[in-house]
C-alpha cells in the first residue's frame, strides 16, 4: 500500500475511534438518539473528515442499521443495551468501528453479551495476518461468543474496505463458514462480531431511513434531480433521510426518494432484528493485514 493512502486510512480510523469514544460518552438514559448522533456526525466533519455512513444507534434486539428521522423523538432509557457504529473518511478510505454501551451495568448477562462480542473481535484480531483464512477468523469469533453461552449472528459478518466502499470483499464470518481463501497482505478488512441471547439471525425490517445511490439516472422532477446532485458527491457512500430533511424539508425528500424508488436507484439498509428478539452487542475495529501481523486503524 502505498504511503499516502496508508495515512488516509490511518487518519480516517483515528477520527473515527475518536468519535467512537465521544459518542459513548453521550449515551445515558433520557438523552435523544438523534441528538447524540447529530453531535457524533459534527464532530467527525469538525475534525476534518467525512461521513463513511450515517453514524448508527441500534438497541436491544436491534443489530444494525437504525438511523432515526428528523422527527423521531426516541430516547435512551434505563436498561437499554445500545449498539453504536461510527465510520469516517478520507478522500473515500474508511475507518469504520463499533463498540456496545449498556445501560443495565448491574445486569450480569448483559455485561458478559458486551464483553463477548469485543472478545471475540480481538481474538481474531490477534490472528490476523497475511496468510490465515476467514474461516480461521470466524472459529476464534465464534469459540469466544458460545463459551460464554452466547450465539453469534451468521448472516451478520466483517467485511473488507476500499475506497468509497465500506462492504466489500473478502466476508469476514462470525462462525467457522468453511472459507478457506487466505487474506493478503496490504487488504484493509472491519472485524465485526455480534453476539446475541437469541437463535443467531437477523432479518430485514420495515421503514428504512438509510440508503445509498447505486446508479444515476435520467429523473423527472425538479425535487428528484435536486436530491441527486447532492447524492452524486458522496460517491455511493450510504446517507440517512434526517441529512435530506434538514437540507431540502420532508415532503421534498419524500417525493425525490419516491421517484429515485422508483427507477431503482437506491439500495435501502433496513433496521435489522434478530430473529427471536434476542438482545444484540456488537464490537468492531477496522485492521491493515500485514505479513506477519496487522494494524488496527481504528485507535483513537
Amino acid at each position: 500500500m502505498e504511503q499516502e493512502i496508508l495515512d488516509k486510512y490511518i487518519r480516517a480510523g483515528k477520527i473515527a475511534a475518536q468519535a467512537l469514544e465521544y459518542g459513548a460518552s453521550l449515551i445515558k438514559p433520557g438523552e435523544k438518539v438523534r441528538e447524540v448522533l447529530d453531535k457524533i456526525e459534527a464532530f467527525i466533519l469538525e475534525h476534518g473528515a467525512a461521513m463513511a455512513f450515517p453514524a448508527q444507534i441500534s438497541i436491544n434486539e436491534v443489530a444494525a442499521h437504525f438511523c432515526p428521522a428528523e422527527d423521531d423523538d426516541t430516547t435512551f432509557v434505563p436498561g437499554d443495551l445500545v449498539k453504536l457504529d461510527v465510520g469516517a473518511h478520507v478522500d473515500g478510505y474508511v475507518g469504520d468501528n463499533a463498540l456496545t454501551v449498556n445501560l443495565d451495568p448491574d445486569n450480569e448477562e448483559k455485561e458478559l453479551l458486551v464483553e463477548a462480542s469485543k472478545a471475540a473481535r480481538d481474538a481474531a484480531i490477534k490472528l490476523v495476518k497475511a496468510g490465515v483464512t476467514p474461516d480461521e477468523l470466524g472459529k476464534a469469533i465464534e469459540h469466544e461468543i458460545t463459551k460464554r453461552g452466547f450465539q453469534p449472528i451468521r448472516n451478520l459478518s466483517g467485511h473488507g474496505v476500499a475506497e468509497y466502499q465500506i462492504h466489500t470483499a473478502p466476508n469476514i464470518p462470525n462462525y467457522a463458514s468453511g472459507d478457506t481463501k487466505p487474506l493478503e497482505e496490504g487488504q484493509v478488512i472491519a472485524i465485526e462480531p455480534f453476539a446475541t441471547t437469541g437463535k443467531g439471525l437477523i432479518y430485514s425490517s420495515d421503514n428504512p431511513t438509510l440508503f445509498s445511490l447505486t446508479s444515476v439516472k435520467p429523473v423527472r422532477s425538479p425535487a428528484a434531480r435536486e436530491v441527486l446532485e447532492l447524492l452524486k458527491q458522496w460517491n455511493g457512500l450510504p446517507f440517512t433521510t434526517r441529512w435530506l430533511t434538514t437540507k431540502f424539508g420532508a415532503g421534498k425528500t419524500k417525493l425525490a426518494l419516491m421517484e429515485l424508488k422508483r427507477n431503482n436507484m437506491l439500495h435501502e439498509y433496513p433496521p435489522l432484528p434478530e430473529e427471536s428478539k434476542g438482545l444484540v452487542s456488537q464490537s468492531e475495529h477496522t485492521v491493515l493485514v500485514e505479513k506477519d501481523g496487522c494494524r488496527i486503524l481504528t485507535q483513537p
